[in-house]
């Protein structure tokens, strides 16, 4: 599995519980990796069969306009789920860093998904069942 990793893009996005911690936008700073196969991209030096590390950092960079979140968990998966739909890597990683604590260097929530079409390398997808019946061509007899 190939990664390509975005490493503390800086975001202001508004986030916080408190109703004043939320008005105005906090810097904060978001990691993402990316996995998949970038096999064909490196075979051929095509972008078009990689994940645009651009893209996703711009897309990232306008993602808090007009939103805002009460807890990075929900930013996190926000961001996770954007980044799966929008470029389709096979899975992704999003850390998110918030600077609210004093005492500390941050705070961090990271959070890792998958796209639900993605199984297994070598394994179709489907319950084992549904494989089973693929490979014999139909349920045996004795299962019906």
């Amino acid at each position: 599995m190939d990664l390509i990793t975005i490493v503390d893009l800086e975001v202001r996005y508004h986030v916080g519980v408190p109703d004043a911690e939320r008005a105005a936008p906090q810097r904060l700073l978001l990691t993402v990796e990316m996995r998949g196969d970038f096999t064909a991209a490196a075979a051929g030096d095509d972008l078009t069969k990689t994940v645009d590390y651009f893209a996703v950092s711009r897309r990232l960079l306008r993602l808090g306009e007009g939103r805002s979140w009460k807890l990075i968990e929900k930013l996190a998966v926000d961001i996770a789920t954007t980044v799966l739909d929008e470029f389709s890597p096979e899975s992704v990683s999003v850390e998110v860093k918030k600077f609210i604590l004093p005492e500390t260097r941050h705070v961090s929530v990271k959070v890792e998904r998958s796209r639900p079409d993605k199984t297994a390398p070598g394994t179709a997808p489907g319950t084992a069942h549904e494989r089973v019946v693929r490979q014999v061509g139909g349920v045996p007899a004795a299962f019906r």
